[in-house]
């Protein structure tokens, strides 16, 4: 079994369709993948979370979810305003190994940043990746102040032992500005690692089977893909727009 911990630089930054993403092409080579969403917060209990958006776009994928709270806030403050229990990071790890035991892959998408708080006592995704051993992919926006976010987390990954497993920008739009196609020559030096992806905004959107192709196109060789800067969906500069 191999893990995966996927995690964002901040909430909103396409972590839910990029671990759909690496799911999509781990299952086209034939992987049984499952998904685990530790906490889901913002939604209700008959509403779609994003453990629902994976089983969407990735057909085959094992999606499971340990808790999930009404508001749209950090787990642990989620928990203690509905009086339900948190998850611990513990549990994460225990699922995890359930789930491993069936599965090739499990990845695990954290909820809005690395060190957002899973409890009261402190507990974050951080403390799940040390228990698992597990690598950690950065999902990151293309924009100014991505650079900055981008090495805090790289800096509170090497302080607890935790590998990066590289970066990959969450939604990168249709026409980016300067700062966004100067971040993608500036985030490998952020220390996450190399920069492994830029997935298209809107990819979210598509049906399986385009998704499945825009996912290979999307991600980086170490993700299963054929992305590379400058490549396809990531246009220099003055370069006209690809079609077809």
């Amino acid at each position: 079994m191999s893990v995966l911990v996927v995690t964002g630089t901040d909430t909103g930054v396409g972590k839910t369709v990029v671990t759909a993403a690496v799911a999509a092409l781990a299952v086209a080579r034939g992987r049984r993948v499952a998904v685990l969403k530790p906490a889901q917060t913002g939604v209700g209990p008959d509403e779609p979370g994003d453990a629902d958006t994976v089983a969407g776009l990735v057909p085959g994928v094992t999606t499971a979810e340990l808790v999930r709270y009404p508001e749209p806030l950090a787990p642990a403050t989620a928990a203690a305003r509905c009086g339900a229990e948190p998850v611990r990071a513990e549990e994460v790890a225990e699922a995890v190994w359930r789930l491993g035991s069936t599965h090739d892959l499990v990845l695990v998408e954290g909820a809005g940043g690395l060190l957002v708080r899973l409890n009261a006592e402190g507990q974050t995704l951080a403390d799940a990746a040390v228990l698992l051993s597990a690598p950690v992919l950065v999902v990151a926006r293309p924009g100014l102040g991505t650079l900055n976010a981008t090495a805090l987390t790289a800096e509170a990954l090497r302080t607890r032992g935790l590998s990066p497993a590289g970066v990959v920008v969450g939604s990168w739009p249709v026409r980016p500005d300067l700062a966004m196609r100067c971040n993608l020559t500036d985030l490998p030096a952020m220390g996450a690692g190399p920069l492994a992806g830029a997935v298209p905004e809107g990819s979210g959107t598509l049906g399986p089977r385009a998704f499945a192709d825009a996912a290979r196109r999307s991600l980086g060789p170490g993700l299963g893909g054929v992305w590379r800067a400058g490549g396809p969906g990531v246009r220099r500069e003055g370069e006209p727009a690809r079609t077809g």
